[in-house]
Formats: structure tokens, C-alpha cells, sequence
């Protein structure tokens, strides 16, 4: 079965995803954002539960910066805030269920992303397109 990516997100989608950012900071994440003006130009959000029978993992839940706004090292700098976040919440490595798009891939793997140790199951299940990644802290 083929796994469409569509990047290009319409005005409802967008408030659809803000909302649900917004929901999960005011409950269970810590959220970047990068921002061009008053405009949002990139996000990063990371769970504040901590799991994992091997190593201490938090996830990165939201990482997303705009196209024409990639490759400036803002992607970069939003990584390195969440990084700082997880070793604030006591985590080892962050996790990511990281889209299977070669982009996304190759975004990951240049900030230093692996394949995970230890693959979380539920999160595997879910989104069962998306490659399990792991960053040591």
C-alpha cells in the first residue's frame, strides 16, 4: 500500500494543528517555535512522559519547519531546545517516529539521528509508515 505525503497543508489543517499544539502544551509538551515577524515558521514539541525499559526516552512529538524556511539552521536550533528540554525531564535520548520520506530522513540523520535501540511499540503501531529514530542526549 502506497504512503502519500502531502506537505502542503490547507488554512483548516493548519488551525487543526495549532489547536492540537496548543492542547498538548497546556497539558503534556513543551513546545519551540520559530517564528519570521509574527509568523510561525517552524515548531518543535516534546512529550514530558518518559519511557522505555533500556534508556530513558521522551519523544519529540512535533518537528515541522517551512519549506522555504529549511536549511537556514533553524531546524537545527528547534532540534537543540528539544534536546535541552528532554535532558531537563531526566531522558537519555530523545525519540522520534520520524516520517518515512527521504527528507525527513535525511533531515534526521543530519542532526545526528540512529535507528532506535529500543522501538516503542505504540508509537510504532500508530504510524506504521514512519522509521523509528533515537538521538543521545
Amino acid at each position: 500500500m502506497p504512503n502519500v505525503y502531502e506537505e502542503n497543508w490547507l488554512p483548516d489543517q493548519c488551525r487543526e494543528i495549532a489547536e492540537d499544539v496548543v492542547h498538548h502544551i497546556n497539558l503534556d509538551q513543551t513546545g519551540f517555535g520559530a517564528f519570521d515577524g509574527e509568523r510561525i515558521i517552524g515548531f518543535a514539541t516534546v512529550s514530558h512522559r518518559i519511557f522505555g525499559a533500556a534508556a530513558r526516552y521522551v519523544q519529540l512529538v512535533c518537528f515541522q519547519i517551512s519549506a522555504e524556511y529549511r536549511r537556514q539552521g533553524i531546524g537545527r536550533k528547534l532540534f537543540s531546545l528539544a534536546c535541552e528540554e528532554a535532558r531537563r525531564l531526566g531522558a537519555d535520548k530523545l525519540y522520534i517516529s520520524a516520517h518515512s520520506s527521504k527528507e525527513s530522513q535525511a533531515a534526521y540523520r543530519a542532526l545526528g539521528c540512529t535507528p532506535a535501540e529500543e522501538v516503542n511499540e505504540g508509537l510504532a503501531a500508530a504510524e506504521p509508515f514512519d522509521v523509528q529514530m533515537e538521538y543521545r542526549l
